[in-house]
């Protein structure tokens, strides 16, 4: 990142900023430079002029489109959750350096205009449209810098809470809160390839192919890259595994115990005769199942898993059309919900 020399370290995006260590002018989000750099790199920031319309006129404009998009997104990568602190982040040195140049001059954006800006200016129609396009270009750009054969899509489900009257904010009773429930869609490299902002009483599973599906169509053009999937057992629904199948798209869906299939891993429920120690006893089967709404059985792999101290085992169900052993769908499906922890090892081997 950037050069270094006798005055400083040289940032590329903009060569007249320095960076040295006195405390003339400090910052405590240095950290975002990194960012803005990759952000200059990868011209993800500049691509909104693209997707998203200004809607704004007059002569009153001080701070353009862009700057305001990259000084939002960038409090909100140093931690400022909402627009509360953009008053004062106008004056910091770091986030006048990221947002532009006539920033870093002057100051950055203040809370109303930021505000204004997210809630009148992204909220429109064409720029809520333009924002899902922006984020798939995005996506689209760091895929494109790494080596890989598959893509593996995690979907699930999740909470966010509301603490006034907000429009679609409702009680979920899983959550046991008045919330927002949307619903995010990662790669296995850590890239968001899809957000849903739904009410806070939808099922987890709601809209889901309205999400799923321009991410699948958007790779179905790639020659040589296999899809992926995996979900909880929210997603475990056959209009789910049909769309899949169709598609060739590989999968692990968790189920739901029943007594059926129960019955199908009784085996696996009898004690073991060793000694159980610290290292759990753990035992695979697979077998295949038709549910009364299915139109055809599916393969299922069950684990079960003897711990020390516990009288009866831990069971989970999975549902797959892999081809690959017991144990391999397990740890494949495993890996769900560590796929958004992943950006900072970015792997650039299949």
């Amino acid at each position: 990142m950037g050069e270094i020399g006798e005055d400083g370290m040289r940032l590329h995006f903009d060569s007249r900023v320095r960076l040295k260590f006195d405390g003339a002018t400090i910052t405590s989000d240095a950290g975002l430079l990194a960012c803005r750099e990759l952000d200059d790199a990868l011209g993800l920031t500049e691509a909104a002029l693209v997707h998203l319309q200004e809607s704004r006129g007059g002569r009153n404009v001080q701070h353009g489109l862009v700057p305001l998009l990259r000084q939002s997104v960038y409090s909100r990568l140093a931690g400022y959750e909402d627009t509360n602190d953009a008053q004062r982040l106008a004056q910091d040195s770091a986030i006048r350096v990221v947002s532009s140049r006539r920033a870093s001059e002057r100051q950055a954006a203040s809370s109303n205009t930021v505000s204004r800006f997210e809630t009148e200016v992204l909220t429109r129609g064409n720029n809520l449209e333009g924002l899902a396009q922006l984020n798939a270009e995005w996506v689209e750009r760091a895929m494109s810098q790494t080596t890989h054969r598959r893509v593996v899509l995690d979907m699930d489900s999740s909470e966010s809470p509301v603490h006034g009257h907000e429009v679609g904010a409702a009680y979920n009773g899983h959550f046991k809160s008045v919330c927002y429930h949307p619903l995010f869609c990662f790669n296995q490299f850590g890239d968001c390839e899809g957000a849903l902002l739904r009410p806070g009483s939808v099922h987890s599973a709601d809209r889901w192919r309205e999400m799923l599906e321009p991410i699948v169509e958007r790779y179905s053009s790639r020659s040589g890259v296999r899809l992926l999937y995996r979900a909880d057992a929210a997603f475990a629904k056959p209009e789910v595994y049909e769309y899949l199948e169709q598609r060739g798209i590989g999968y692990a869906i968790r189920l739901s115990a029943n007594e059926v299939l129960q019955r199908e891993i009784e085996p696996l429920l009898q004690p073991p005769i060793e000694e159980l120690l610290e290292q759990p006893i753990v035992r695979y089967h697979d077998f295949l199942y038709q549910a009364g709404s299915w139109d055809r059985p599916r393969r299922v792999v069950a684990k079960a898993e003897w711990h020390q101290g516990e009288l009866f085992p831990r069971v989970g169900f999975i549902l797959t059309n892999l081809l690959i052993r017991p144990e391999g769908v397990v740890n494949f499906y495993n890996g769900r919900g560590t796929a958004e922890q992943c950006t900072l090892r970015r792997a650039s081997t299949p």
